[in-house]
């Protein structure tokens, strides 16, 4: 497992004071007010504040105090720490843990290794790119278990979905 968690990635900058633009890839906006601290290209930020838009999030964030230096961070990724990162009720998990798991039918077919989760609204799709693609939906009838510490999906035959 990753030790950071991807939480939102650097669109722009927002005013002259140095300020970030976020689009965030967490489901909650609301848990970038708890931020204290992210981690861009593994070096340790400390968050001043935080505003939310509808769907975007403006940072503020030590150190960075002109547009000039704002720039340098565009399109980069913000992380949090495991320990920092929100907790997940029981059978939800992080899309960057899901990424990478090798998915078998239980029948013993081997369909590949995740490669995208796209969020449709309704529920996650999996997405396996490699060799034959195939998009899978993330429903109990579909998947019967998720192993990701081992990096194992089971789900039922391909042949076998309705």
């Amino acid at each position: 497992m990753k030790q950071f968690v991807t939480v939102g990635q650097i669109i722009n900058t927002h005013g002259i004071k140095g300020e970030l633009k976020i689009y965030p890839l967490t489901d909650d906006l609301r848990r970038f007010r708890k931020l204290q601290k992210v981690y861009v290209e593994g070096v340790e930020k400390n968050v001043v504040w935080c505003k939310l838009q509808t769907d975007k999030v403006i940072l503020k964030i030590e150190g960075i105090d002109s547009v000039e230096e704002a720039m340098k961070y565009k399109e980069k990724y913000l992380d949090v720490s495991r320990e920092d990162a929100v907790k997940l009720p029981e059978g939800s998990y992080f899309i960057a843990d899901i990424i990478g798991c090798s998915v078998v039918g239980e029948n013993g077919a081997e369909y590949g290794k995740i490669a995208d989760v796209i969020k449709t609204g309704s529920n996650d799709v999996y997405w396996i790119k490699e060799g034959k693609e195939l998009l899978i939906p993330a429903l109990k009838d579909i998947v019967i278990d998720m192993d990701i510490e081992n990096k194992r999906i089971v789900i039922k035959p391909v042949e076998t979905w309705q």
